[in-house]
């Protein structure tokens, strides 16, 4: 790069020289500190017991935190419950995209399964939407290795630093977590563009809908 600037460096400036200035953004950053609030609340007589069986049944530590580009560039640490077996990020770490899905169905645990069927390991990452690392709907939050590969094959890669990354998103909704990466940034994409009160309630709702099949479908599953 150009005067030893990296790909996630340039990125980054990019992304702050040219702001988004639209009321929308103030109008999703109420809903996100409202609606993170009331999911905390509601869900914290839940986050206590699973915690407490993660720790009887998996031992420490309990929660995962890894690092993620957000907005601008600015990296932060992302916090879920663990549902992974110990020292499963070090042996998935290389992996990206269909394989990493692949791969890392070896490594959940059996409540893990049940958590992320039921989307339940995600409860912690309503602390992040407080804090404003976050939002509750936008591109999912990505490692600093990824993003620098991706960005490198990938021009329009940096566009996703304009919004901050999202508990769920369009490319979830829509096609799930095996879609290919350049399907998913077109989603990614569509959502910056696009993104609006409306469409943001639209995704929430069609998340919950998907998060209950997906329940429903953990309880009646034999396991393996």
């Amino acid at each position: 790069m150009q005067g030893g600037e990296s790909l996630a460096e340039r990125y980054s400036r990019l992304a702050q020289e040219t702001p988004d200035r639209r009321r929308v953004d103030f109008e999703l950053r109420a809903l996100d500190l409202f609606l993170s609030s009331v999911f905390l609340v509601v869900c914290l007589p839940l986050a206590i017991p699973i915690g407490v069986a993660l720790a009887l049944t998996s031992w420490r530590p309990v929660f995962y935190r890894g690092q993620r580009v957000g907005r601008g560039g600015r990296v932060f640490t992302m916090t879920k419950f663990r549902t992974l077996r110990p020292g499963a990020e070090a042996r998935l770490g290389h992996h990206l995209g269909a394989v990493l899905v692949e791969r890392t169905e070896d490594e959940v645990t059996r409540m893990g399964r049940w958590l992320r069927a039921t989307q339940l390991d995600e409860i912690p990452q309503f602390w992040n939407v407080l804090r404003g690392d976050m939002s509750l709907v936008g591109p999912r939050p990505i490692r600093p290795r990824f993003f620098e590969e991706l960005a490198a094959e990938l021009p329009a890669y940096w566009q996703r630093l304009v919004v901050r990354p999202g508990l769920t998103g369009f490319a979830q909704v829509r096609r799930g977590y095996e879609t290919s990466m350049v399907e998913k940034l077109s989603h990614d994409l569509e959502w910056i563009a696009d993104r609006s009160v409306r469409l943001y309630l639209r995704t929430l709702a069609a998340t919950a809908w998907r998060v209950l099949r997906q329940s429903l479908s953990g309880v009646f599953r034999p396991s393996r």
